[in-house]
């Protein structure tokens, strides 16, 4: 089992800047890959952007290209999201989630989520 904690998430102006965090503990060797994603009331799921435990290589959605950053520190088995130039429609709860093999797009594991508000 792998357990995986979000934090950083708050309240903050326009153009402002947050960090997320993702500390995964448990089976974290399983862990293939670790995404970031969103959700804002009304909306579907969206995806926000991934990064591979092994070799680094990142993904990043459209929406956030330039804006947002993914990251992870492989000693600390944390993954974070650097989130830059924030806009009112980033408004979402963030969840970071955690994927054991390479092949298909489902995500095994799912944090509890971090609301992130941007106020304009």
């Amino acid at each position: 089992q792998v357990q995986l904690v979000e934090s950083g998430g708050g309240l903050v102006q326009a153009g402002g800047s947050l960090r997320l965090s993702c500390a995964a503990s448990g089976r974290t060797d399983r862990c293939y890959a670790m995404g970031w994603f969103r959700q804002a009331p009304g909306k579907e799921r969206e995806f926000v952007a991934a990064v591979r435990w092994s070799g680094g290589s990142t993904n990043h959605a459209n929406s956030v290209k330039g804006r947002f950053t993914i990251s992870r520190d492989n000693t600390k088995n944390t993954v974070y999201l650097q989130m830059n130039s924030l806009r009112p429609e980033d408004t979402a709860v963030y969840y970071c989630a955690a994927k054991t093999t390479a092949w298909g797009t489902e995500y095994d594991y799912w944090g509890q989520g971090t609301q992130v508000t941007v106020s304009s």
